[in-house]
């Protein structure tokens, strides 16, 4: 079965909204980068390959690899609205999240 396109996959929240403000169906923590890995990243372009490789081996763990196919199984059924906060978009975990959905990557 051929997944719907993910339209709005990658929306900027803006910062001063709030989780409350935004309105949003779901809050997927279970999916986002650890603190860790988000500081040595540091949105750096040239680390974007390698932010993308050590993101992939966090989302192994049962409750992100779970709630991905819970994102997964919203993507089937119809549009997903991934949002993130950074201002690069093509470079963040938003990037790898809307490439595994929409199934351009394996984990």
């Amino acid at each position: 079965m051929k997944r719907p396109p993910l339209r709005g996959s990658q929306e900027r929240r803006p910062r001063a909204l709030s989780k409350g403000e935004a309105h949003l169906d779901r809050w997927c923590n279970a999916v986002a980068p650890s603190d860790e890995l988000r500081r040595w990243y540091g949105h750096d372009p040239r680390r974007f390959e390698e932010f993308s490789q050590r993101y992939l081996a966090e989302l192994q763990t049962s409750e992100a690899a779970d709630a991905l196919k819970h994102l997964q199984g919203l993507a089937d059924h119809g549009p997903l609205t991934l949002l993130t906060a950074t201002k690069e978009p093509g470079i963040s975990e938003a990037a790898v999240l809307c490439a595994l959905i929409a199934g351009d990557l394996q984990p």
